[in-house]
């Protein structure tokens, strides 16, 4: 009988040893695969998105002073740009001119409605005489007193004031036609006028260009000197408290995604040390191909498949952006969470609320009022 080597024995203890351990790691994976990474999807095809806000001037002019550069921090209804107001305070001048002149105007038609009717009682009264005087003389014709010539001029008296009485009333409907109804505050010329006179208000005081909302100042395009029209674009201004992610999933990943699914973002900027917390908005109705300048054009006969990517909105935690805040444009790797899948595919519906919104553009109509009412009021004013 011979003796066992033990270095035989010992050599298949160590390879079962290895064998169960790689089995075991094989079962270890597989559960884990099972539990944790057949429940997520990950990509870094992601970038951090956000909103780009373009300041534009509402009014004509030219620039006289630019009080943010790029870089800068500015705060929401910051002036950031100044215009020469030379041309808007002319305007309003004007418009003031032409607010006074329209109720003198209308005070003269006012007075004449009036005058007119005075004119109506001053025909009647001549008709009423003339009425009289042919009267009078018709019984002394009769006996021939009179001429028959004589009755015949009181008669056509009679006819003339009537034709006069008539034209004057005509007159007086048609200047009351203008001013009736309504007083000469209200009148529709006044407050036409009036709406003129707001509008040189408002566009002198737009002659400053505020910050519709607080930001960083970016691609400012604006010069000094520079005359600049409505819709020009200015400047722009970023909100870095308005960040989220557009993550790229390829078509195939996007069956388990759903919106409200948790997410872990992880920033080429900050690398492991930092990581966000979000969660998925909606996904984009359709591929980034699609909405490219330039669309594929697939019906050729040299077609090759390429997988298509869609855009995952993903909104980041307003804290974590204030602690370690980003760039528009950053690179990083995002990894949704898809065990919770009752979410909607696509997105939620419109909210109620607006989205996004900004109270700087609002301007006291109010003021403009009052001073437009003062001079109305002015202008109606007798002298003394």
């Amino acid at each position: 009988m011979t003796e066992e080597n033990p270095n035989a024995n010992k050599r298949r203890v160590v390879l079962a040893s290895i064998t169960v351990l790689f089995i075991l790691a094989v079962i270890a994976y597989g559960i884990y695969y099972s539990l944790v990474l057949s429940q997520e999807e990950q990509t870094d095809n992601a970038y951090v998105g956000g909103n780009l806000v373009t300041l534009t001037s509402q009014v004509t002019g030219n620039v006289q002073e630019i009080r943010a550069d790029e870089t800068q921090m500015v705060t929401a209804g910051a002036e950031l740009i100044r215009l020469d107001p030379v041309d808007a305070q002319v305007a309003l001048r004007q418009a003031e001119a032409k607010l006074g002149n329209t109720v003198r105007q209308l005070r003269e038609r006012y007075a004449s409605a009036s005058q007119y009717d005075a004119v109506i009682e001053q025909r009647k009264l001549v008709v009423q005489t003339a009425a009289e005087d042919l009267a009078r003389r018709a019984p002394l014709a009769a006996d021939h007193t009179l001429s028959t010539e004589s009755v015949a001029h009181a008669r056509q008296a009679v006819e003339d004031a009537k034709a006069a009485l008539e034209v004057s009333v005509k007159q007086a409907e048609a200047a009351r036609a203008s001013v009736s109804g309504v007083s000469l505050a209200q009148h529709p010329s006044v407050l036409a006028a009036k709406a003129d006179f707001i509008q040189a208000w408002l566009a002198m005081r737009r002659n400053a260009v505020l910050a519709p909302v607080s930001g960083y100042v970016a691609k400012r395009s604006v010069q000094i000197g520079a005359r600049v029209t409505p819709g020009t674009s200015l400047m722009s201004i970023v909100p870095l408290d308005q960040l989220w992610v557009d993550a790229n999933f390829k078509e195939s990943e996007l069956q388990n995604i759903r919106a409200g699914q948790p997410v872990r973002i992880e920033a080429d900027l900050y690398g492991g040390k930092v990581t966000y917390h979000g969660k998925v908005v909606g996904m984009s109705a359709g591929t980034g191909s699609a909405f490219s300048l330039l669309p594929a054009q697939n019906a050729t006969g040299n077609w090759i498949k390429v997988v298509q990517r869609v855009p995952v909105r993903i909104a980041l935690d307003p804290r974590e952006l204030a602690e370690h805040p980003l760039r528009i444009g950053l690179s990083t790797v995002a990894t949704i969470d898809t065990h919770q899948r009752a979410g909607a595919m696509l997105g939620a519906p419109m909210p109620a609320a607006p989205v996004y919104a900004t109270q700087t553009l609002n301007q006291p109509i109010h003021e403009a009022e009052v001073i437009a009412d003062g001079i109305i009021a002015k202008n109606l004013a007798k002298a003394g």
